[in-house]
């Protein structure tokens, strides 16, 4: 079953993140296991951020997890955070997609 993990967090530091979230693509080139990945920014707070990271189970979000690059890069996104990040974690019950 997909599992998708929604993480909200709060940062003036964007254009670090998105350094941080690029090396940990060319990193984990390969080995990761996310399927999909969006950033957004809140429209009405600029220091706001959700990231919808999708997976295609709770196991392989696991293992993506457990990956040396993706706990150094966990470690530097925090640093660069004004407070804890918040982690939703979705088991997907029901997908809807538009056809074109």
């Amino acid at each position: 079953m997909t599992f998708v993990q929604l993480v909200d967090y709060e940062t003036d530091r964007p254009e670090e993140v998105e350094k941080v979230f690029d090396q940990w693509m060319k990193a984990t080139e390969g080995k990761r296991t996310v399927m999909h990945e969006m950033h957004g920014q809140d429209r009405d707070m600029s220091t706001h951020f959700v990231d919808i990271i999708e997976f295609p189970s709770y196991q392989a979000a696991m293992e993506n997890n457990q990956l040396p690059e993706t706990q150094q890069s966990a470690d530097q996104f925090r640093a660069l955070c004004k407070s804890e990040p918040r982690f939703v974690n979705l088991e997907v019950k029901r997908e809807e997609i538009k056809q074109k």
